[in-house]
């Protein structure tokens, strides 16, 4: 194309009259073709500004990514969850480079080691995470990444205080999920796990002791040396995945549920070191893990907990108020933690609400009224018209 430009540009500099047919020939075109570049066609543009069906996500993207923290893949999971089909991340990485909308990041290197299957695990914290709800409300959360070293298998789980008996009653939890318990656990410095006294750092006794009744090893990261606990801390990049949820959700039950569908996003999810899900991996790690010790003595790490029976009103009774959960555990026996004038109401290890400590008597969760009525209506029309009623009725004889 470029010797017929040149000739074409030879014709016109001499004022000769183009023969198109001979130019066609000579050059292998139609002589339309010639005819078009003679008059001034320059061919196809190189870069077409093609609409991308994520132009529409245009200023949701870039606010989000504009949120301190977050990644361009916690950005696209989000959205991925209100629309399956935004394409790949490959497509959706492109996009944000192409637009500007996020600088790219230089990635630091670190020594990396590998570690048998039921070996180890690796402890860490993504600490004082804050998140506003819909209605304004500020939420300042920890999470707890529990990462196994040999298949990478995450267990995500938000701490409300980094207190020790939270620690040891987190890690019990996991250990039941994971169905045992690694040789040894690495952790860095955290008040609940080590006693510091000057520059001398020791495991504190009551830590100790219960490692000891579970089986594993204490093991501890060299103090400013991140890197030897490598794993857990790559892990905790997916914990941001929660970032763009800012201003999405409405309780912390809400944060519990995203915190533990992106946890099951990440064991699915290919690692990049294994090149294996997370998830498949773990089916041969857990064959290997410790046994749990006996239930009794489980039970006695978790006597903090006040067990309660759920009345067919689908309340339980807690320092002279009632709380709801949902109707499907009337009957049977729950148990309730108090942390920070809130209540923790649990079915096993299953999170079944939360509510805050109120002087009212009568404390209804909107869906476990609606459940309640609804299975005594029989109906669903008016249905929240009557629970409105019946709540506000309920607000106003406790106030007299």
């Amino acid at each position: 194309m470029k010797n017929l430009t040149a000739h074409l540009n030879m014709i016109r500099a001499m004022k000769m009259k183009p023969n198109f047919s001979e130019l066609a020939r000579i050059y292998g075109m139609d002589r339309r073709t010639v005819k078009k570049y003679y008059e001034g066609y320059e061919g196809k543009p190189k870069n077409r500004n093609k609409p991308s069906k994520l132009d529409k996500y245009y200023d949701e993207i870039k606010s989000k990514l504009a949120i301190k923290g977050v990644t361009v893949k916690g950005v696209y999971e989000y959205l991925k969850s209100k629309d399956e089909n935004i394409g790949t991340y490959s497509n959706f990485n492109k996009y944000v480079k192409k637009k500007g909308l996020k600088p790219e990041k230089k990635v630091k290197g670190h020594p990396r080691f590998e570690t048998a299957p039921g070996e180890q695990a690796q402890v860490d914290w993504k600490e004082n995470i804050k998140l506003v709800s819909k209605s304004g409300e500020e939420f300042v959360i920890n999470v707890l990444d529990f990462k196994l070293g040999y298949s990478r298998y995450c267990c995500f789980e938000i701490n409300r205080t980094k207190t020790q008996e939270e620690l040891i009653e987190t890690l019990i939890k996991i250990f039941k999920s994971i169905g045992g318990i690694p040789k040894e656990i690495l952790f860095d410095n955290a008040a609940a796990v080590v006693d510091i006294t000057g520059e001398k750092i020791k495991v504190n006794s009551r830590f100790k002791s219960f490692a000891k009744d579970f089986g594993f090893e204490i093991k501890l990261c060299k103090p400013r040396h991140s890197y030897t606990k490598g794993k857990v801390e790559a892990a905790n990049k997916f914990i941001d995945w929660i970032l763009p949820y800012q201003g999405e959700f409405e309780t912390e039950e809400d944060l519990v549920r995203i915190i533990k569908e992106i946890n099951a996003k990440v064991n699915m999810q290919p690692n990049q070191t294994t090149q294996v899900p997370p998830a498949l991996l773990f089916q041969k790690e857990k064959e290997y893990l410790l046994p749990l010790p006996d239930k009794k003595l489980i039970e006695s790490y978790l006597d903090c907990y006040k067990s309660v029976k759920v009345q067919k009103d689908s309340l339980i009774y807690y320092k002279g108020s009632k709380y709801s959960v949902p109707p499907d555990y009337i009957g049977k026996t729950v148990r309730v933690k108090e942390v920070e004038n809130k209540i923790y109401i649990y079915y096993n290890t299953n999170l079944l609400r939360i509510h805050i400590i109120d002087e009212k008597s009568i404390n209804y969760h909107d869906e476990d009224y609606k459940e309640l009525m609804l299975r005594r209506v029989g109906q669903k029309e008016e249905l929240d018209k009557i629970c409105e009623e019946n709540l506000k009725k309920f607000d106003n004889l406790l106030k007299t």
